[in-house]
């Protein structure tokens, strides 16, 4: 028997996404009277050793700081209308977020509120007793000699669909595979095998297209005379309607800002992808050779395609560790000989730190004279022709220690009288910072597991 087409909407690409624009997503799910699935994309590597740090400090955190801003607007409706919603912002927390979560169902006056959580990725106990590879390229990290902050392993999709099989109001996760949190809904609802091979390419695939937000929307498609793109103080967040056999339309809610077209979806289709013909999840080998891709109507592009090859025997885990502290310090120059007295301010930071002789990694930028791309010395490159009217010099540090951090920092306000004439705007701060990377472990040393948490519970 054929099974009803469904549909997964996004409502976040990022921890610091916009929080409004969950609800038309909701609304569009639930007017469309078919069965669905709302999901939030609000982690990453950096966010998730972000979230460990905040876990040290309080066991009570770690999870998606602005976890009630994203959730609170629609958690109501979807539980009243009987759609799911899923999400990473369980980050290094999921049973914080799920406690999180009841208490913002007792203020809206929700009862009976079902939370799912889904953990088993952090490994940092057993990481050293476990059989590890390099990952790519990476400086591998001394694991026997270095405090181990966090260890989280990215877990598929068949746990988020064995917990819905339970009937969660909410599904929370920490480290899943972006596209899990999509594939994850489509298995359950069409009762995919974890071994059909093309199925869950097409449901990575499907997750691919909608995990980064509007960037398929015409978020990060918009360029100005290149690529114009109209509404994007009100942009829409995608939608796909899947079908069971893995075909999809993409699109977004009616009247919505934004644009949803061929080009926008081909362009998130190769994000992040190194290999067509092999890009690996827990999931599935995905092939995107044979994708075809057609616009169907206003905002409407179907996919179709993918195809699918065994899943990797290894999964990748993200290892967080002491990466020291960081100061640094902003200051500006303008008007007539600014890049000049920039350059100055920062041949004086680097002098100032060898008469401290303070141990540390020093960097400058001249912000404003193309320090994106030549940011290491501050120096102009060829493609840079006019002379500045406002440079403002950055000096960061990386250090073993706090204190030398600070002091960097420091010498940079010290600029104000020391150094060349006319600085102001000055700007510093010190902060620890998490330094990541990644080993691949075998599959069968990953134990997922599912714990529902109810009102009783908490």
């Amino acid at each position: 028997m054929t099974r009803e087409q469904m549909h997964i909407g996004n409502a976040a690409g990022f921890s610091v996404d916009r929080m409004d624009v969950g609800g038309p997503v909701a609304d569009s799910l639930i007017a469309s009277g078919k069965p669905a699935a709302l999901f939030y994309e609000t982690l990453a590597e950096r966010t998730l050793a972000i979230a460990q740090r905040e876990r040290r400090a309080n066991p009570e955190k770690g999870y998606t700081p602005d976890l009630a801003g994203f959730v609170g607007p629609v958690l109501k409706r979807c539980v009243e209308s009987g759609v799911p919603i899923i999400g990473n912002f369980g980050a290094a927390n999921p049973m914080g977020a799920a406690k999180r979560l009841h208490a913002l169902a007792k203020t809206q006056g929700i009862s009976g509120l079902r939370v799912a959580v889904v953990d088993g990725d952090d490994l940092r106990e057993n990481i050293r007793g476990l059989q590890t590879q390099q990952w790519g390229e990476e400086k591998p990290l001394d694991l026997a000699n270095t405090e181990i902050l966090a260890a989280n392993v990215y877990m598929g999709s068949q746990p988020i669909a064995d917990a819905l099989d339970q009937d969660p109001h909410v599904v929370v996760t920490g480290r899943v595979t972006d596209s899990a949190l999509t594939l994850g809904p489509l298995m359950q609802h069409f009762g995919w095998a974890a071994d059909d091979w093309d199925k869950m390419a097409a449901g990575v695939l499907a997750g691919h297209l909608l995990e980064c937000g509007s960037q398929i929307t015409g978020g990060y498609h918009a360029d100005p005379g290149r690529k114009n793109v109209s509404g994007l103080a009100e942009v829409g967040f995608p939608i796909a309607e899947v079908e069971e056999d893995g075909s999809l339309v993409i699109t977004k809610p009616v009247g919505s800002g934004g644009v949803v077209n061929t080009r926008t979806v081909k362009e998130q289709i190769l994000y992040e992808l190194d290999d067509p013909e092999n890009y690996l999840t827990p999931d599935v080998t995905l092939d995107i050779t044979d994708v075809e891709v057609e616009q169907i109507g206003p905002d409407r592009v179907r996919v179709s395609g993918a195809k699918g090859k065994p899943a990797p025997d290894t999964w990748k885990v993200t290892i967080s560790v002491d990466g020291g502290w960081l100061g640094e310090g902003e200051i500006s120059y303008a008007g007539p000989n600014a890049l000049a007295r920039a350059k100055l301010a920062a041949q004086t930071m680097r002098e100032r730190i060898d008469v401290l002789g303070l141990d540390c990694d020093l960097r400058t930028d001249l912000i404003g004279t193309v320090s994106i791309h030549d940011g290491d010395t501050g120096e102009l490159t060829q493609s840079y022709d006019g002379e500045p009217q406002e440079v403002r010099m950055r000096a960061a540090a990386n250090a073993h220690d706090e204190a030398t951090a600070a002091l960097v920092a420091r010498e940079v306000e010290s600029l104000y009288c020391d150094g060349p004439a006319g600085g102001g705007g000055v700007r510093r701060s010190t902060t620890w910072r998490v330094k990541t990377g990644s080993v691949l472990v075998p599959r069968k040393d990953v134990q997922p597991r599912v714990t529902m948490v109810t009102e009783d519970d908490v």
